[in-house]
């Protein structure tokens, strides 16, 4: 059994937002599934780092869901900027519930035990954009994902988030500063594209090992951590 990431599969199954159009993601569903077959197993687990959907509503999304789950293995979704359909945990896990959708779960204000490690996680948000709005909103991520990191104990944790919590010359302090308050080793995120993957920080940075997972920076083959 093992643990793999991948964030920012941009799923468009049930609706028209092709992502085929950008350079680099042509033919990237089937190149996903090929990917995925290859590398992940019925006993293993996947985080999938936000953006999954392009869907708007709930219901919209059971194409790309129905997709995942007929892949390998247990799905934890993370919620990410382009997930709309995103509403209720009671919702979503009724939505799941009520359509076959077993292999999914979601991973929101509470964490995941497997393989020793204890997988927790938030969307995150931008810490520039320099609006009172947007700080609010960073300070209930960074509330999630304290929830997220007291519910692992003592447990070794890993964490994974979909903004960058960390960019050159630049960090989101809040999170990077619980990251550290919780002892957490390794950090995984998505949200960055194209000819940003070049300049996304990775590797260690003050004992801290950073991981850019978006489906394009990994080539759509899940990362296994």
């Amino acid at each position: 059994m093992a643990i793999f990431t991948i964030g920012d599969l941009h799923l468009s199954l049930g609706t028209s937002k092709p992502m085929d159009i950008f350079s680099g993601w042509e033919n990237y569903v089937e190149r996903l599934r090929e990917n995925w077959l290859a590398a992940v197993g019925p006993q293993d687990t996947v985080v999938l780092a936000g953006d999954t959907s392009w869907a708007m509503k709930l219901e919209d999304c059971s194409a790309d869901f129905a997709f995942l789950q007929n892949l390998p293995g247990r799905k934890l979704l993370l919620k990410g900027n382009h997930d709309y359909w995103w509403t209720t945990m009671a919702k979503m896990n009724a939505y799941l519930a009520a359509n076959g959708f077993g292999s999914l779960s979601f991973l929101h204000n509470n964490c995941v035990f497997a393989e020793g490690l204890a997988l927790c996680g938030t969307r995150s948000w931008l810490f520039d954009a320099g609006q009172p709005h947007d700080e609010k909103v960073m300070s209930r991520e960074c509330g999630r994902l304290r929830a997220s990191l007291e519910a692992a104990g003592d447990t070794e944790k890993a964490v994974f988030l979909h903004y960058p919590p960390v960019y050159p010359q630049a960090d989101a302090g809040e999170v990077v500063a619980l990251l550290r308050e919780y002892g957490v080793k390794r950090c995984f995120y998505g949200h960055l594209h194209g000819p940003s993957i070049p300049r996304a920080v990775q590797g260690e940075l003050d004992g801290i090992e950073y991981k850019l997972i978006s489906a394009d920076a990994l080539r759509f083959f899940p990362y296994k951590i």
